[in-house]
């Protein structure tokens, strides 16, 4: 199946587009229907936005990941430039890089279309579930405050990760680690609602399947 995310002879591409797609609706149409409101609830009033929350989101902001990514590209193509061939690990490295990219363009168009309401109050006054238990989704809308869904953070780090758990599965646990602890960052922060999260991972893996796919065959 090429750089198909399903088992190779198992399901053709649009069959696993389409479970994925299913699940993207029904697992995140659950938490942000039955789980949001209660933990940004939770994580305002027994958290307090800790310190250390704050630190583990700032340490992925876009340009952290983008930058690593511009970097492996810059790197893989002096390596061409020099003649020297990409192995496994760098056409991996090339790969996630890409996803990594394609997740960035993709975050800004998807939070214009779907237009939520954050969970605390950011900019001008904005509406939000903390400040006056505003909630919901304003499509198209546009404005810094209705722009909590999906969670960028989260997108941005997946695309690589799932990348990288396809290509070098070894190290599957250091690929989830970090992706796990912004997330974990992020609610106890109260940055964003854990919908934002679980429909960032979604986002983040639909741009590698879509990277992968698109890579020559043997890439």
């Amino acid at each position: 199946m090429g750089g198909s995310f399903s088992a190779a002879g198992r399901f053709p591409a649009w069959r696993a587009a389409a479970v994925w797609a299913v699940a993207a609706v029904v697992l995140t149409g659950a938490v942000v229907l039955f789980a949001d409101r209660a933990v940004s609830t939770w994580s305002h009033d027994v958290l307090h936005r800790p310190a250390w929350a704050v630190d583990i989101t700032k340490a992925a902001k876009w340009y952290v990941p983008c930058g690593l990514a511009i970097l492996v590209l810059a790197a893989a193509l002096a390596e061409k430039l020099a003649g020297r061939p990409l192995g496994r690990l760098w056409r991996a490295a090339v790969a996630a890089a890409l996803a990594t990219l394609l997740a960035a363009v993709a975050v800004t168009f998807v939070k214009y279309g779907f237009g939520r309401l954050w969970p605390e109050t950011w900019v001008d006054k904005n509406p939000s579930w903390i400040g006056n238990h505003a909630f919901g989704f304003a499509p198209f809308h546009g404005g810094g405050g209705y722009e909590s869904f999906p969670s960028g953070h989260t997108a941005r780090l997946s695309a690589p990760a799932a990348v990288l758990w396809r290509r070098i599965p070894a190290f599957r646990v250091l690929w989830v680690l970090p992706v796990l602890a912004v997330i974990v960052g992020l609610v106890a922060a109260d940055f964003h609602f854990l919908g934002d999260c679980v429909g960032g991972v979604f986002l983040g893996v639909l741009c590698a399947w879509s990277i992968l796919r698109t890579l020559p065959q043997g890439w």
